[in-house]
């Protein structure tokens, strides 16, 4: 069963459609993520579904329940963290969960959520004292605090490090473990990869395509890349030569063969009849970012702010 249904949401500021007529559903139990350039309307369309905007067209349910007129329940059982959002310095972290645990009327157990999510030893510390990772997991026990049946996290690991992250990451999975929807906006393509069931794209106010991770990956095939500096010069002309070579490109001392079927095989084999060793070899095939790319056509695109 669908715990958020979206049909033909509009939303406009001035004359810019920054939510374009999308549809879509978000199932019970599944991580949905939202991904897309800076501007595509990622950020609006979360906000309407939470209340905090008023489409100017277009149907909204959550849970059953519209965001406008049921706002209050929706609070009650719809958890947030906003893309932009922090608390005052020398509130603690202990006083920001009693006080948020404060608003619902079913809240869970708040220092429990600090244990699970690491952040028990820093009952006492202040906002201003938590390092990126902490205060992170801090908005996502925050958004935790009132028992909710969905989650929606807007840009949940930007700024963080490669550890912090993969730390936010694990707690993600285990809120889903744990029952919790979960809607999750974000930029990054390996983050998407990893959490999500389900992935809309959206670019300029329209959906792209809705798939799973590697449902989005097969729509623009199986090609594979080989890296490598070749011992002794090749030609060009005798790669492009094998059937299964699309492409070479050169990067420095590194030539970039790309191709489908079994290129790989091709090109070694070509490479061992000709002597010439695969130095620093690297084998790649596309990924999420590879086919988020081609279906927003986001090289070298200007990165605009997105509409508030």
């Amino acid at each position: 069963m669908p715990v958020i249904e979206v049909e033909n949401l509009i939303k406009t500021y001035g004359d810019t459609n920054v939510v374009n007529d999308i549809s879509f559903s978000v199932d019970a139990g599944e991580i949905f993520g939202i991904v897309g350039p800076n501007g595509a309307g990622k950020t609006t369309t979360v906000e309407s579904i939470e209340g905090l905007r008023r489409p100017d067209a277009g149907s909204l349910r959550v849970l059953g329940l519209d965001p406008q007129r049921d706002r209050h329940e929706i609070t009650q059982r719809v958890g947030a963290q906003l893309q932009e959002s922090r608390l005052q310095d020398k509130l603690r972290v202990g006083e920001a969960m009693a006080l948020y645990a404060s608003f619902y009327d079913s809240p869970a157990d708040w220092r429990d959520l600090l244990d699970r999510l690491g952040l028990q030893e820093k009952i006492d510390t202040k906002y201003s004292d938590l390092s990126g990772g902490q205060k992170q997991r801090l908005a996502v026990a925050l958004a935790l605090v009132g028992s909710p049946e969905i989650a929606i996290l807007d840009e949940l690991t930007t700024g963080l490090d490669p550890q912090a992250r993969r730390s936010v990451w694990e707690n993600i999975e285990q809120i889903r473990a744990a029952g919790v929807s979960v809607v999750l906006v974000t930029h990054f393509m390996e983050e998407a990869e990893r959490l999500c069931d389900r992935i809309m794209v959206v670019d300029q106010g329209r959906i792209a395509a809705i798939d799973t991770p590697s449902g989005l990956v097969d729509r623009i095939g199986a090609e594979h890349r080989l890296r490598f500096r070749p011992s002794e010069p090749i030609e060009d002309a005798d790669l492009t030569a094998l059937p299964e070579v699309a492409m070479v490109e050169h990067s420095g001392p590194q030539l970039i063969v790309s191709g489908t079927g079994n290129v790989v095989h091709a090109v070694t084999a070509l490479l061992a009849q000709r002597r010439v060793i695969a130095e620093e070899l690297r084998i790649e095939q596309n990924n999420l970012e590879d086919a988020y790319l081609a279906l927003t056509g986001d090289r070298g695109r200007t990165e605009e702010s997105e509409a508030n």
